[in-house]
């Protein structure tokens, strides 16, 4: 049967012969890679107020320093997923974790605005090197009766990312050592990265497709032509104004996907090797994970709100901020702990049911913040709990969901899919933030006060509900799988 009807995985006895007895340690390594580079898009935002008076840049260079990393990691995320396949996952990891720490550097010496733009798009294409290599590393690395777990451990480092990325900017910005003050957010990286170099020499075994593709560089260019008209007016857009560029570049949005789409099957058909092979998404399923995928990160716009709204409404330091966000931590911490297990209870529901809960903690948490006088922190027993929930809910969303898309695909397109699902995470919380992020301030218009910051926080959590409902309800069954041997040709086929 094809790979793209099913995914095809060895038989148990034959995956027990040559397991790489370091494969766990190799995992931790990669998820390193996987735990920083979205860690670096969230540690900013609380950063942001000390790094516009540090350097003394403008409204746009802020925005930029957010913006540029965003989309250089989105657009060039399947690239680096597909190098890996070509070239060896260990040495394109070992690159772009090279690469980030150089860039990383860069960013925490940087002595104008413009340096730490480029530095951060520097940074941004390292990290699209590195962070699809740990989820396309799984299928390689763990024999089937592993791989489940593999994956919810991913799914929880990325999850993590987010939260660490709160709560370690606040942390760093607040304790100002030896007057670094914001530049600690990027120097942090460099022992981490230096560590796991150093350890990834002798633990990581070079992986790579059996079938070594060429390069489509065709396809890397419309595929980038067609995410950079997507995600760059999104996120430049709004905050200056909604130019005639970047509505031109959103109209030809769909002409760069269509040219991107013809030239890859023209491609496919001459026997070549297309950047996405689109018989990919003819498997069971994949195409609804992916769009559930895409809501999930409408958080992105609950952690930047949520900080606005700590900071200008209540008076919060970027410490406290950081700190604010525990109840949800705690939350996620739970959920993941315990989704193998509400995996197995659920079932196909499990992804279904961890959207609910996330949206139901938002809707309660706006009603919290409705309740009450503005500019006063509503009580600790009513919001704590609230905010837990959130984080209960995407506790077990984020390792269901990884684990539904990854199983779906064999070795042959690991590295693409890894690329995918990271690439569309990134987009996805590009699209919150400048659709959702728009509301907000969209709601709030020329206010200032605590009371206009809270109603525009609570109707945007309100958003924020509906993207996670919409996203239940695409993924619901997906969970599920099922799995039948076919002994003449020893093989476990694997299909929803």
């Amino acid at each position: 049967m094809p790979d793209t009807a099913a995914t095809l995985a060895p038989a148990p006895r034959r995956e027990a012969e040559g397991l790489d007895p370091n494969r766990w340690s190799a995992l931790a390594i990669l998820l390193t890679g996987a735990f920083l580079a979205p860690l670096d898009f969230f540690i900013v935002n609380v950063a942001m107020p000390s790094i516009t008076k540090g350097l003394g840049s403008t409204a746009a260079d802020v925005q930029l320093v957010i913006s540029g990393y965003a989309v250089v990691y989105a657009v060039f995320l399947i690239t680096g997923g597909r190098l890996g396949d070509i070239f060896g996952r260990k040495s394109i990891f070992m690159i772009g974790l090279a690469g980030f720490a150089f860039a990383s550097a860069l960013c925490g010496l940087a002595w104008s605005p413009s340096v730490l733009i480029g530095a951060r798009m520097l940074q941004a294409l390292a990290a699209a090197a590195m962070a699809p290599q740990a989820l396309a590393s799984v299928h390689a690395l763990f024999p089937s009766q592993e791989r489940g777990r593999a994956l919810s451990i991913y799914g929880v480092v990325l999850g993590l990312s987010s939260i660490v990325g709160q709560l370690l900017g606040g942390a760093l910005v607040g304790a100002d050592v030896d007057g670094f003050g914001w530049r600690l957010i990027f120097l942090i990286n460099l022992p981490i990265s230096l560590v796991a170099f150093i350890a990834a020499i002798p633990l990581l075994r070079e992986t790579r497709s059996e079938h070594r593709p060429r390069l489509d560089l065709g396809g890397v260019v419309l595929s980038s032509l067609a995410l950079s008209s997507l995600v760059l007016p999104l996120v430049e857009g709004r905050e200056r104004g909604w130019p005639a560029w970047s509505i031109v570049m959103l109209a030809m949005t769909p002409v760069f996907a269509e040219l991107f789409r013809r030239y890859e099957v023209r491609l496919a058909r001459a026997g070549g090797d297309p950047l996405i092979d689109m018989e990919v998404f003819r498997l069971p399923g994949l195409l609804r994970g992916i769009g559930a995928i895409l809501t999930l990160y409408a958080m992105a716009t609950f952690f930047l709100v949520y900080s606005i709204y700590l900071q200008s409404a209540l008076g919060y330091s970027a410490l406290q901020a950081g700190l604010a966000i525990l109840p949800f931590s705690a939350g996620f911490l739970t959920g993941s702990t315990f989704s193998p297990t509400i995996g197995r209870w659920a079932g196909g529901s499990a992804p279904s049911l961890g959207y609910g809960l996330s949206a139901f903690g938002t809707i309660a948490t706006s009603a919290v913040i409705l309740a009450f006088p503005a500019g006063v922190m509503p009580p600790l027993a009513l919001m704590a709990p609230a905010l837990a929930l959130i984080g209960l809910g995407m506790g077990m969303t984020m390792p269901t969901m990884m684990r539904a898309i990854v199983e779906r695909v064999g070795p042959r397109h690991a590295g693409l899919v890894g690329g995918m699902v990271n690439s569309t995470l990134q987009v996805s919380a590009a699209i919150s933030v400048a659709v959702l992020g728009g509301l907000f301030y969209t709601i709030l218009g020329s206010r200032t006060d605590a009371a206009g910051i809270g109603h525009a926080f609570a109707l945007t959590l309100l958003a924020i509900a509906a993207c996670h409902i919409a996203g239940a309800g695409l993924a619901a069954g997906l969970g599920q799988r099922r799995a039948r041997k076919t002994c003449s040709k020893d093989i476990a086929i694997v299909a929803e």
